[in-house]
């Protein structure tokens, strides 16, 4: 059976040994990379870390964020796997979203960039003195 990925990249798969992107030459890095780095992405996985939340909540916490742009984030989150919606029969209606098993996986990465930024993040250092060798002009060769 042949299947395309989003990207039009094949993905081969058999009944016995499935080959899936990273088989087919697609690193997992660049693979976790593109789903975590679309806007306001890593910050709905943070918000949704602690249950699940309704679109006001996540449009509060969330702030600089318009109602569209969430929309949008959360469909194509969805369309990924990484998180669920759940409607309600109510009235007024009410709908949540929280993580699935595949976006609760990304978890992980979000705490590391939590620990991350709290350890580097205000670490400006290398800006005074101009201590970054890829910064430093090349000295000329005489």
């Amino acid at each position: 059976m042949l299947l395309l990925s989003e990207n039009g990249t094949a993905l081969i798969m058999s009944d016995d040994h499935p080959q899936d992107e990273h088989a087919a030459g697609e690193c997992p890095v660049v693979l976790t990379a593109r789903v975590v780095s679309g806007k306001w992405t890593l910050l709905v996985l943070r918000d949704l870390e602690s249950g699940a939340k309704r679109f006001t909540e996540l449009e509060r916490s969330l702030s600089g964020i318009s109602p569209r742009t969430l929309s949008q984030r959360l469909r194509a989150l969805e369309g990924e796997g990484i998180i669920a919606r759940r409607a309600y029969c109510e009235t007024p209606p009410r709908v949540e979203y929280s993580l699935t098993e595949k976006g609760a996986a990304l978890l992980p990465i979000v705490a590391a960039m939590r620990v991350w930024g709290e350890q580097w993040g205000t670490d400006h250092s290398h800006l005074a003195g101009n201590t970054d060798p890829v910064e430093q002009p090349h000295s000329a060769v005489a």
